[in-house]
């Protein structure tokens, strides 16, 4: 085994130990700042302490399906930003109309998606009426 071999894996194992640190760093923080206490007033014993204002109401609310595919979206044209950059720095150096003609080809089949969003109202924000309980 070679020395270069020998400190590439020691690169290695030292960027692994540094991911899983900040893997389990916060959930170490967290667990050491989070309060442990519970309410003992008004026979609220089980009730976490959050930030001393009275629930109301379920936890469990009913998120319209526009929300979730706004964030698809959202999602969509990050990959897009993700992609575009690296290519800008490099567009026209070796292969300009080929890279040209790719660049072109992704942003239109992202644009598909905004087409796609549009024609299905993802853009349109209805207030749902609702009917009080009789």
């Amino acid at each position: 085994m070679s020395a270069n071999f020998a400190t590439e894996v020691v690169y290695l194992f030292t960027f692994c130990m540094g991911g899983l640190a900040f893997a389990a760093i916060p959930f170490v923080i967290v667990y050491l700042l989070s309060a442990r206490g519970t309410r003992n007033t008004a026979d609220k014993t089980g009730q976490a302490i959050e930030c001393g204002i009275e629930p109301i109401g379920d936890a469990w609310i009913r998120y319209s399906a526009v929300y979730y595919l706004y964030a698809l979206v959202f999602v969509a044209f990050a990959v897009d930003v993700l992609y575009l950059i690296p290519v800008a720095l490099v567009y026209d150096r070796h292969f300009a109309w080929r890279d040209f003609v790719e660049l072109l080809l992704f942003v239109g089949i992202l644009s598909l998606v905004i087409v796609y969003a549009w024609k299905k109202g993802v853009f349109e924000w209805k207030r749902q009426k609702t009917t009080p309980a009789s």
